[in-house]
């Protein structure tokens, strides 16, 4: 297919493009088989949805659907539109429906778990540093942390309970703990199809606390699991009315859709969304609902295509009647019946089955899957006509719901009332056989009341808080992926030396990696609040530490290296675990400094050196580091001392001695301007192979300054010829000690005189 337009087309442009009628703009050769027809259809099926069209994006992705497979998470896009849509229609009629009671409350209790909004059990701290009950990480009912937006999807290692957490719960709630730990057997049982075992145990637990909502959704699918389903939805319809949640909506809407009302299930899911758009399950279920809608039926495929070809392009309709005149070439798609159910989904497989659930359907044998569907879909028909989705249109209305687009009459009928949303406030529910209609999703935001769970002070002891490492209260605490929990710097200090676990000495390497290493919010609130007086001393304690370390003239810490010089670069590789620490604390001061200097035999480290400014760090996921830095002032050790493995040392800074008189202040520019050129010709002839190391590593030579005596250090172009002339680090350090810039000068150019009189070779 070759798209024909008259000037070049940006991709903005392209995408606005599928918005003109295909007749007047796009002109599809019909002869050209190399080119993806299906993708571009597609294509513009996601441009319409972007742009809220329903009518038209369906339309296109029913024709796309007709011209091969397609994958339901490829109908991602017309999810979100209609959800759009569904949203804006709920939030006209009745805005408070959306609100979630569930968290009501929630937030002022630590020990209600952010996913369910119920006892957080076995807890288990997640990556951000929150905390959530091991039901919910299971599960996997959400992607994304629900207090602080965290990806959730990797985790490292398995699902480990928070020792200290866990517990501090078991001592201060020992019955609610009890109770837990019955549900989740319930649960398992219920899991493992034990269905009558685990329904016996739920009513047992009902029956000590009818409001649980927790327990009625487990029994809820023991009542599934026994084709029990009027009861099921019976406690699913307690648990709405008691604290609504996204849960709970995807659950009722997995139990309709198990009883054949895919209509009704398709809006409780959609309901769900609308409570949370990060609910997966729920979106996957309405891409498999649209996708069996959409999918057109084996003996109908050259019918609906050759219907939507005459209505659509040329090119299309010239596919189509090629199609009908040589029939044995027939599109990639089209299989016969026995193929076709074979490779449908499990929601068009499972219709059938399921319709013998509803109340006005025969008996199952009796009804074909057409009849089921046209059933089911054909009694709102009319209201979608009248009201439509989101106030689109009338025309498109008929555009996209007419037989034609949707393959064959029963699916077409049956999509309108799914997207139907214009008596979204009615839910279909079943209580004893009877069926009625109930406010179900209308119950106000404070209906579910919320009792904060409190700690008596008498069942807390520090010791219960303290690090097993520096053995002080907590401060800043982080809990590992297996569970053990340390302060921040404790932890980090200890991956210095080796990637796992100071306790159980499991793996931590790709916990290192990360570097994420986020206070666990859940303790660190406790601390505060039941410990506070301990905390401030302990608070205060790391701000006396951190206030020494960023004194730049007392204990300044010491890299002992290699020479450094000021404004030039210096980048370093650190690997050695008392420089991972030295690194760390000048970042956390926000000093961002340190001294460097070489080493001497006698005293450690020599007497001159020069600060160090961090520009960035660049860790790698071993724990190594790569340090971007450059050179700042120099400096003269008064002292010496160790801290933590490392050199500290007591230091006075270095200034030039600058030129008060006229005539020496001539002279000393005119020196440096010999000096200048001299190095600059010294360069210029160096072999390209030197030439470009030195300008890899230390970079290009600075510019001539106007005025030689503007900073303590005196010209840059002399720190960076120092530091990339061959001599001996011995001589270089020399040089940095002196603080007078002609005796500098003068030293320099004698090495640089030296140099020249070697021949190059």
């Amino acid at each position: 297919m070759a798209l024909q337009t008259p000037e070049e087309r940006s991709p903005l442009k392209e995408k606005r493009g599928f918005f003109i009628a295909p007749e007047s703009d796009l002109d599809w050769d019909e002869d050209d088989d190399h080119v993806d027809h299906q993708r571009l259809i597609l294509l513009k099926a996601d441009a319409f949805a972007s742009e809220n069209r329903v009518k038209e994006a369906i339309d296109s992705f029913s024709m796309a659907l007709r011209y091969g497979s397609v994958r339901p998470e490829q109908l991602g896009t017309l999810v979100e539109c209609i959800l759009r849509n569904y949203k804006k229609k709920v939030e006209e009629e009745t805005p408070s429906i959306l609100a979630n009671p569930d968290q009501t409350g929630a937030e002022d209790d630590v020990f209600i778990c952010p996913g369910c909004h119920r006892f957080i059990g076995e807890a288990v701290t997640v990556i951000c540093g929150h905390s959530y009950c091991r039901r919910c990480l299971q599960l996997g009912l959400f992607s994304k942390c629900k207090v602080c937006n965290e990806d959730l999807r990797k985790r490292l290692g398995l699902l480990r309970s928070n020792v200290i957490l866990s517990g501090l719960v078991e001592k201060c709630f020992a019955d609610e703990m009890q109770r837990s730990r019955k549900i989740t057997e319930t649960e398992c049982l219920i899991r493992r199809k034990q269905f009558e075992e685990g329904l016996a145990l739920a009513n047992g637990l009902i029956d000590t606390d009818p409001g649980d909502v927790r327990v009625r959704a487990s029994r809820a699918d023991a009542f599934v699991g026994l084709g029990q389903h009027l009861k099921a939805l019976d406690d699913l319809e307690i648990c709405l009315t008691s604290a609504p949640s996204p849960e709970a909506y995807y659950r009722k809407a997995k139990v309709l859709q198990e009883m054949g009302q895919v209509d009704e299930s398709l809006q409780v899911f959609l309901h769900c969304l609308a409570l949370d758009e990060s609910y997966g399950q729920a979106k996957h279920e309405v891409e498999m609902i649209l996708h069996s809608l959409l999918s057109p039926v084996s003996d109908s495929v050259k019918v609906g295509l050759r219907e939507t070809a005459l209505n659509g392009s040329p090119h299309l309709r010239s596919k189509t009647q090629a199609l009908e005149r040589n029939p044995q070439k027939s599109p990639p798609h089209t299989h016969t019946q026995g193929q076709q159910e074979v490779q449908s989904s499990p929601q068009r497989q499972a219709l059938p089955r399921a319709a013998s659930a509803h109340p006005h359907l025969g008996p199952v044998e009796k009804v074909s899957r057409s009849e089921s569907l046209e059933r089911l879909g054909l009694g709102r028909a009319h209201s979608l006509r009248t009201h439509g989705l989101g106030g689109i249109g009338e025309e498109g209305l008929k555009r996209v719901y007419s037989a034609p687009q949707l393959g064959d009459q029963e699916k077409g009928s049956l999509l309108k009332r799914k997207l139907s949303v214009s008596d979204v406030g009615q839910i279909v529910v079943y209580s004893g056989g009877n069926k009625h209609k109930k406010q179900g999703v209308t119950t106000s935001a404070g209906s579910s009341s919320v009792s904060l769970r409190t700690i008596t002070r008498d069942l807390l002891d520090p010791s219960d808080f303290e690090c097993s490492l520096c053995m002080r209260l907590f401060f800043e605490p982080v809990t590992t992926p297996c569970g053990h929990t340390f302060c921040k710097n404790c932890l980090e200090r200890c991956l210095d030396h080796t990637p796992q676990c100071p306790l159980c000495k499991e793996s931590l390497k790709e916990y290192l990696s990360c570097r994420k290493y986020n206070v666990t919010s859940v303790l660190d609130r406790v601390i505060k609040e039941y410990f506070a007086e301990e905390h401030k001393e302990r608070e205060k304690t790391h701000a006396d530490e951190t206030q020494e370390l960023s004194d730049l003239t007392k204990n300044v810490p010491m890299f002992v290296c290699t020479m450094a010089y000021p404004t030039v670069p210096c980048p370093l590789h650190v690997f050695e675990p008392r420089y991972r620490l030295m690194i760390r604390r000048c970042m956390d001061t926000g000093t961002r400094q340190f001294g460097m200097c070489i080493s001497d035999s006698q005293k450690g480290f020599v007497d001159y050196g020069c600060m160090l400014l961090i520009r960035s760090v660049h860790f790698l996921p071993d724990g190594r580091s790569v340090v971007d830095t450059i050179g700042g002032k120099r400096f003269r050790v008064l002292s010496r001392g160790m801290k933590d493995g490392y050199c500290i040392a007591d230091i006075e800074y270095l200034e030039d001695t600058k030129v008060n008189n006229e005539e020496e202040l001539l002279n000393l520019q005119e020196l440096h301007d010999q000096l200048y050129e001299q190095a600059r010709t010294w360069f210029q002839n160096l072999k390209t192979r030197f030439r470009n190391q030195i300008l890899q590593h230390f970079g290009p030579m600075p510019e001539r300054e106007a005025d030689i005596q503007a900073t303590p250090n005196g010209p840059a172009c002399c720190w960076w010829l120092l530091a990339v002339l061959p001599v001996d680090p011995r001589y270089q350090l020399s040089v940095l000690s002196m603080t007078t810039l002609r005796e500098r000068l003068l030293k320099m150019q004698h090495i640089l005189t030296y140099l020249q009189s070697i021949p190059n070779e």
